[in-house]
């Protein structure tokens, strides 16, 4: 696949059936400032319509200045970002999300997760603010990022605000069933961080068999198996070439017989693995 495939995939492609485009940019661990923003600004002008960054990352300025450089209207863009967990008590909620708008340049958010149910969270207080930035329009969706099961119920039930998404690990050597079955329960979309395991997959013989069949590379064969699982991945890319090869796994169609490989993968590995973790 090279340019002329990239070209034909149309901006926004695959959207949920809530509107999130099914790919997204992720900017963890993009904190140099120009090379961020260029990098915002390419996927942009690639076609991707779904960019994330959280308080944590300190590069909201950064995906702001590549969100106002690229030749893309705001409203086309569907944009999120992630409360830290030091910030979720009810007055830093309201206080740090404007904070994360005039960083970000917007203003409204499309999409505000809690980054983790830890720290400061608290349930109630928590959500009962993100639910009252919700009803003042400065944010269209209310997410979590990597809640369990168990932390999804109790949200669920004192958010006033629809709950919209969890964000967590996702990839094919953390596949995540039992979240994902919970989501699906609860009609909340799931998005998917570290989907290319940093780089591990590549080095799977079931996918390098698979991206040979349908002549893609690796990246694009796992970012094509989480959209089959109705997963929104949202890989990190800085470079050019990187940020269009993941674009064009939305070329990439797998069979069932691919699908059933990837999924009998004998190996499980986490990439991201805090103390502070709800599974820890």
């Amino acid at each position: 696949m090279g340019t002329e495939d990239a070209e034909a995939i149309a901006p926004g492609t695959c959207p949920t059936a809530s509107g999130m485009p099914m790919l997204g940019l992720g900017t963890w661990q993009n904190d140099d400032p120009e090379q961020c923003a260029e990098s915002v600004r390419t996927a942009l002008e690639t076609g991707y319509r779904h960019i994330d960054t959280a308080q944590a990352y300190g590069n909201e300025d950064a995906v702001g200045d590549g969100i106002a450089a690229a030749n893309v209207d705001r409203e086309d863009v569907f944009l999120a970002t992630k409360l830290w967990h030091s910030n979720l008590a009810y007055d830093d909620v309201i206080e740090t999300a404007r904070d994360s708008l005039d960083r970000l340049g917007v203003d409204s958010l499309d999409l505000l997760y809690v980054h983790w149910p830890s720290g400061t969270y608290d349930p109630e207080e928590t959500l009962s603010a993100l639910s009252e930035l919700y009803d003042e329009g400065l944010i269209e969706n209310v997410g979590v990022s990597n809640f369990l099961p168990d932390d999804l119920e109790v949200a669920a039930d004192v958010c006033d605000a629809p709950l919209f998404a969890n964000q967590v690990e996702l990839h094919p050597l953390l596949p995540q069933e039992r979240i994902r079955q919970a989501c699906e329960n609860d009609d909340i979309e799931v998005v998917g961080y570290s989907p290319l395991a940093r780089g591990n997959v590549f080095n799977q013989p079931e996918i390098q068999d698979i991206a040979e069949k349908h002549d893609a590379t690796e990246a694009q064969v796992s970012l094509a198996w989480a959209r089959e699982k109705g997963v929104t991945p949202i890989p990190k890319a800085t470079g050019a070439e990187h940020i269009r090869d993941n674009w064009e796994s939305l070329t990439v169609e797998l069979d069932q017989e691919d699908i059933n490989a990837i999924d009998a993968i004998d190996e499980t590995h986490r990439e991201v693995d805090p103390d502070f973790a709800p599974w820890n």
